[in-house]
């Protein structure tokens, strides 16, 4: 028995370990969708941004987090140090989601002084209440894998920072209609997403926790099945919106699409049948398609759609397990995404705040026409000629808005 016990063990810390790893990619992934999706002039700050975040929120969440959340690193049914691992590679997903949201016209240093702040206190504290065993998960409340501990916590995160931030140079004109910016990259924008796709099966996969019985294994494969087929759904559905709505299909959306049904699902890939986890990131899709233009109306610039996939798609995702899952209550799924979001909405605001009246955190329009590549950074992420044009100061404030 005693060896049964120790293969269980095996088995469950390599589940973490290993689904870990397939998550800390998913860093790669935010990388390269944010550099596909933003202007090539603004492509080193994002890189930069996304691998000293990834450290940061490690080296934090070691140091503050995890004892704020689950205590001290101890071993039990995996390896203590596994469990650490698989954890922190969640609240670096969170940091990232902040990341594409602000990108283009956000300060590098004070963007960094938010994420010590999310990580080490802010996410850990929600977290408790709910994955840590407080109060929030006593209520019944039910989250899986994480669509509004980590994606919603993201996205209202980078919410607050949008709106004292305000839009990037030249993005809606005095009626409040929107310039297009067009994206840098789709190829590599693409790539990005298949990555955060692929990492999705840790993410969600290795929630579980464990690997030691047929059943958990069982699990496992229930949960990866129903997280690909809500992403393949989310991509469907925004793929023919497009098309019968604005008569030729939008690349960005069906991408955006994918990511939604992913983040829909991941508060309960555990529970439902294929079928249902087909309409659930249908709706996720469909979700987004609504929530790109809503937040374009309301003039809070996200380049990268990442408030429409984490946050809108993310609370869904909360609500749907409550109508779905038998023994979950839609009213306790309401009141945690209600309470979470109004903690994690007015920490970072305030935090932002701070930030905003002390060393600032909006580049100039001067340094936005110029790229932040040049302006905070010394090295320009592409050695095309219209780049090198930009990157010579060139262009000024009174000019046109550089698209490239």
């Amino acid at each position: 028995m005693e060896n049964l016990t120790d293969v269980a063990y095996i088995f469950n810390t390599f589940l973490l370990v290993f689904s870990g790893c397939l998550v800390m990619w998913m860093a790669a992934g935010f990388a390269m969708l944010e550099s596909g999706l933003v202007r090539s002039k603004n492509t080193t700050a994002i890189l930069t941004k996304n691998i000293t975040l990834y450290a940061l929120a490690c080296i934090m969440f070691y140091i503050v987090g995890y004892q704020i959340m689950y205590g001290s690193i101890t071993d039990g049914d995996h390896s203590g140090m596994a469990d650490f691992f698989f954890q922190v590679v969640f609240v670096a997903t969170a940091a990232s989601i902040v990341s594409g949201t602000l990108a283009e016209r956000i300060k590098f240093w004070p963007f960094m002084c938010m994420v010590a702040v999310l990580t080490a206190i802010i996410y850990p504290i929600q977290g408790n209440w709910t994955w840590g065993g407080g109060w929030l998960s006593e209520t019944g409340f039910s989250d899986f894998a994480g669509s509004t501990i980590v994606h919603s916590v993201g996205g209202w995160c980078a919410l607050a920072g949008a709106i004292l931030l305000g839009a990037r140079y030249g993005r809606y004109n005095d009626d409040g209609s929107p310039n297009l910016i067009p994206p840098a990259n789709l190829p590599l924008a693409t790539l990005g997403t298949f990555i955060l796709w692929l990492g999705w099966f840790g993410f969600n996969g290795g929630s579980q926790l464990a690997m030691g019985t047929k059943a958990d294994v069982n699990a496992v494969a229930q949960i990866i099945a129903n997280t690909n087929i809500a992403a393949c759904a989310g991509a469907l559905t925004t793929l023919v919106a497009t098309q019968l709505i604005y008569k030729r299909v939008d690349l960005t959306m069906v991408l955006n699409g994918a990511l939604a049904g992913l983040v829909s699902i991941t508060a309960g890939p555990d529970y439902p049948t294929m079928g249902l986890a087909i309409f659930i990131g249908f709706i996720g899709g469909l979700l987004v398609l609504g929530a790109v233009p809503m937040f374009d109306k309301l003039r809070i610039d996200d380049p990268v759609g990442a408030l429409s996939v984490h946050l809108v798609a993310g609370i869904w995702g909360t609500l749907a397990v409550g109508i779905f899952k038998e023994d979950v209550s839609f009213a306790m799924q309401l009141v945690g995404v209600i309470v979470i979001g109004v903690f994690v909405f007015g920490s970072c605001f305030a935090v932002w705040g701070i930030l905003k009246a002390t060393v600032g955190i909006r580049l100039s329009d001067e340094q936005q026409l110029e790229g932040v590549d040049s302006a905070e950074f010394s090295t320009p992420a592409y050695s095309l000629s219209k780049t090198s044009a930009i990157w010579k100061g060139k262009q000024t404030v009174r000019g046109k808005v550089p698209t490239n």
